[in-house]
């Protein structure tokens, strides 16, 4: 007993230094964690924190989860239409020259344009590829005045901060030379604003529904609408609302699924339009042919 009483300080003693240790590596643990974090916001202080791709996390949430049914698929004859050479390369060529005449407007027209012509690009961007069929886009288009300027004034008021506090000096600079701020007239003027959101994951009646590469499919589709406007003979600009989704959501009653990814005001160029005279990359400096 007297043996034990004079370990027992002992003791004591070697576990108090095995709590101080444990104690020492889980605040240093977390201290390096929340350095690495507060790095990552500094490095990435003009990142939309809206923005997330729950993908990964859908599909382990989501296993086990696949039915037999979901392969019940009928596949149906494919054929394309098979030019000869000089039609294909005519066809590259025309198309190319469309395409390479397309600008980034911010001088656009109060005239109206015709609601078939909006619906029909949009069924355009629709047919994007898109991870597993699973197509997760909405393009909400705006034609009411009222609605038109309070987005404005959401990303007005967004665009100050970006400009001011999270884009940094070089990005503000870069951008002088397209003569742009955070003051957005043609979000007033355009006859529509098409908003593109990007569906983090799918909403069934049984729960979520994994959307694979939803952001790269959403991008996709943003690509094959910017070349259907141009086709149209419309003009837009291409904006990124850097951290307006949310209020951006409420005023247009989206799902907390739908985050915000990009904004295009639609029209006419209006008269006098100018650009900048920029020059695109040749062909060699884009393309690496093995």
């Amino acid at each position: 007993m007297a043996l034990f009483s004079s370990l027992t300080p002992v003791i004591i003693a070697v576990i108090c230094i095995c709590l101080a240790v444990l104690w020492s590596s889980i605040k240093k643990e977390t201290g390096e964690r929340k350095v690495k974090t507060e790095e990552r916001t500094s490095s990435r202080r003009w990142a939309d924190e809206d923005l997330g791709d729950e993908t990964e996390l859908m599909v382990d949430e989501n296993a086990g989860d696949f039915l037999e049914k979901d392969l019940e698929v009928q596949h149906i004859p494919y054929s394309a239409p098979r030019y000869s050479e000089d039609e294909m390369i005519c066809r590259a060529n025309k198309f190319y020259q469309q395409m390479n005449a397309r600008r980034s407007i911010r001088f656009i027209s109060e005239e109206m344009v015709p609601r078939e012509v909006i619906d029909s690009i949009i069924r355009t961007a629709g047919t994007a590829p898109s991870g597993a069929h699973t197509e997760p886009w909405t393009f909400v288009v705006i034609e009411d005045p009222e609605t038109k300027h309070q987005i404005r004034a959401i990303i007005e008021e967004e665009e100050e901060i970006n400009y001011k506090k999270r884009m940094g000096k070089k990005w503000v600079s870069d951008l002088k030379q397209m003569r742009t701020n955070w003051i957005k007239d043609y979000l007033d003027a355009a006859p529509y604003l098409i908003l593109v959101f990007k569906q983090t994951y799918g909403i069934l009646p049984t729960g979520k529904k994994t959307h694979y590469y939803n952001e790269i499919s959403v991008s996709i589709s943003c690509g094959i609408l910017l070349a259907a406007l141009q086709n149209a003979g419309l003009v837009t600009v291409t904006t990124t609302p850097l951290n307006c989704g949310p209020r951006v959501r409420v005023i247009l009653g989206r799902p907390a699924n739908e985050k915000l990814l990009l904004l295009l005001p639609v029209g006419y160029p209006a008269e006098g339009a100018t650009v900048p005279d920029f020059k695109r990359k040749p062909l060699d400096e884009i393309m690496v042919f093995v």
